[in-house]
């Protein structure tokens, strides 16, 4: 008897398929079949084989539909045991790596951009999106800096004065992050350029805490950002402290035209 088989021994049994002559050589079997489901016109020059199997190849043909370069037809056609007529499995058309094809699926939710709202479209929040949170848990700013909130609190909460959800600690953080790698923060031209930062405008609107501790509100009607969000260390040339300096407000020294002919009336000689 001979000794049982180890079980980490593995005995491999794939194999590259071995192309079928018989099924290979069915070009215009397989040509007969992709112009009768697409037509004539859209079937270019046979490409080649491929075989997928025992007795199962893959005939190519170029396609020509506008618009799809790259692409082919792929015609599989098989044969069974003994047989030497091929029977057609299936007809379609496949990208190449050349093709020009539809970028990957993004969702709905992943697509829309802050400006994409239109007046009349709704675009509620996610079930249990994490940058909300519940009133109860973690306070209502504007409920309770206007009352107490261990008499009046419960009774607001029963008319219905406080809000269901307010922003989460996530929420926040993810707002700051946005806004301050955004247009509004420090790294921009304008920011870079400007002879101070927003901190110290006198046009500056302070939010308050915890946002208020990193961002402002342009309250200047001739700055960009007027009546938008913006770091502390953002800023823009309509700083409340800009100033113009004599030497830029200069005017240039006149330079002498040697190359231009100045017109002169004829005057009588003195």
């Amino acid at each position: 008897m001979s000794a049982p088989r180890s079980a980490t021994t593995r005995v491999s049994s794939a194999r590259a398929p071995k192309l079928d002559a018989v099924a290979a050589g069915a070009v215009d079997v397989a040509r007969a079949a992709l112009v009768d489901e697409v037509g004539e016109s859209s079937v270019g020059e046979h490409l080649g084989v491929r075989a997928e199997g025992d007795r199962v190849v893959t005939h190519l043909f170029a396609t020509a539909l506008p618009g799809y370069r790259g692409w082919h037809w792929s015609v599989t056609v098989a044969r069974a045991l003994r047989q030497k007529r091929v029977t057609v499995d299936e007809v379609v058309l496949l990208p190449g790596e050349d093709a020009i094809i539809a970028p990957p699926w993004t969702p709905y939710k992943d697509r829309v951009r802050s400006g994409d709202m239109n007046p009349g479209d709704l675009l509620p929040p996610e079930e249990n999106d994490p940058r909300l949170a519940p009133a109860w848990f973690v306070g209502d700013d504007a409920v309770d800096a206007e009352v107490d909130p261990t008499s009046v609190r419960p009774i607001a909460d029963e008319v219905g004065l406080g809000r269901v959800e307010v922003l989460s600690l996530e929420g926040r953080d993810a707002a700051a992050q946005r806004w301050y790698d955004g247009a509004h923060g420090p790294d921009t031209s304008l920011a870079q350029q400007a002879p101070a930062p927003c901190r110290t405008c006198g046009f500056m609107v302070w939010l308050s805490p915890p946002l208020g501790t990193l961002f402002g509100v342009c309250a200047n009607a001739m700055a960009n950002d007027d009546g938008k969000v913006v770091s502390f260390d953002h800023g823009c040339g309509a700083h409340s402290e800009a100033r113009v300096s004599r030497a830029s407000a200069a005017l240039p020294t006149p330079v002498h035209d040697t190359v231009t002919v100045d017109d002169v009336a004829d005057a009588e000689p003195v």
